[in-house]
């Protein structure tokens, strides 16, 4: 039994983490997370009542805070995955990207090497800060099925918040050379699945069809994502945070790569079959094709084969069955989970305002 401190754990692969920590393992977990708007309480419901469960709101870039968690619930791994991930809010406002992923992740990593330092020599062999990243550090892949990212890839970020995330690794990388902090990163590919906060286009397109509402695609749906079950993710990040060699990368990736019109068209035939619409149309019909974003890359491919090699770890769930459980969850908690974060009552909740 070790004890596992989870950033942003009320965010949606961070939820996923949690959950599976407490489900499927016997680790103490405890939450850190400052509760901006994609940060919700009720994705940890499920496990909020475990007795090996605790949440601290706290932001990472408050020092003091930090020291003080660290020295009061004594981590031997931390999970790193507090950080703002929306590139359309990062171009409109790059500030707060700049803060929570760059400032953030150097406060965290000031606190864990103080608290590291205390250790006794049998404490620091077990313990880990592993950072969790995107692929898109990488920028953008030329749409060729054999080119893929590598975990020795340059970095080439194309938007704010890319670029971000690409400096909260450079800092990770050097608090391990440096400083000899033990540390690992993952750089993963598109994640979906249930939790997923509707800003983001699959739990979008399926809330926004639900409510026969138009469906966004940014130029012609031709932009090719690879999609990573979030419960698979999940597993890998735990594997790796306790079996990844310290100072390592690994590259996480679903091997299921879609243009954006593919997924979009996949959800609304999955939605004709399980909710059809009383009107007798297709959902498809809903697709209108929006002006594309600035700096939109191409093509996003991850090469999972190390993390598969060295940790034995590969996608359980294929882009079919995991967008049809995802679609599913999405209709059976319309009326709860998605209705609250929709109207903001989860905000106001934590605000102590109660909900509308």
């Amino acid at each position: 039994m070790a004890n596992f401190l989870v950033t942003g754990g009320a965010g949606f692969i961070g939820s996923a983490v949690v959950r599976y920590l407490i489900n499927e393992t016997s680790h103490n977990v405890a939450v850190v997370d400052k509760l901006t708007y994609a940060g919700n309480l009720e994705s940890l419901a499920p496990v909020a009542e475990n007795p090996r469960y605790r949440f601290y709101r706290a932001d990472i870039c408050n020092r003091g805070e930090m020291d003080r968690i660290f020295a009061e619930f004594k981590p031997e791994k931390i999970m790193h995955l507090a950080a703002e991930s929306h590139v359309d809010r990062s171009i409109d406002g790059p500030g707060e990207f700049i803060q929570s992923n760059i400032v953030g992740t150097y406060t965290l990593l000031e606190a864990a090497r103080k608290y590291y330092s205390r250790l006794s020599d049998g404490e620091k062999k077990s313990f880990r800060f592993h950072h969790i990243s995107t692929d898109e550090v990488y920028g953008e892949l030329p749409d060729d099925p054999t080119v893929f990212f590598r975990e020795d890839t340059p970095y080439a970020p194309s938007s704010p918040y890319s670029a971000s995330k690409a400096s909260s690794d450079h800092l990770v990388r050097a608090w391990h050379r440096t400083f000899k902090l033990p540390t690992s990163i993952t750089n993963c590919s598109n994640n979906y699945g249930p939790y997923h906060f509707p800003e983001k286009l699959i739990p979008l397109i399926i809330l926004n069809a639900l409510a026969l509402k138009p469906l966004p695609v940014y130029g012609q749906g031709l932009q090719i994502r690879d999609w990573l079950f979030v419960e698979d993710h999940a597993r890998a990040l735990y594997l790796v945070a306790t079996e990844g060699k310290a100072g390592e990368t690994y590259n996480i990736g679903g091997h299921n790569e879609k243009r954006n019109i593919e997924v979009v068209k996949t959800i609304c035939a999955l939605l004709d079959e399980l909710r059809p619409r009383q009107d007798g149309k297709k959902y498809s019909e809903l697709i209108t094709f929006v002006p594309d974003r600035p700096g939109h890359d191409l093509r996003y491919a991850i090469d999972a084969g190390k993390i598969g090699r060295e940790l034995g770890w590969k996608p359980q769930e294929t882009f079919e069955s995991g967008i049809r459980k995802t679609v599913e969850w999405y209709i059976a908690n319309r009326d709860s989970w998605c209705k609250n974060v929709l109207d903001g009552s989860y905000r106001m909740e934590r605000l102590g305002l109660g909900g509308k």
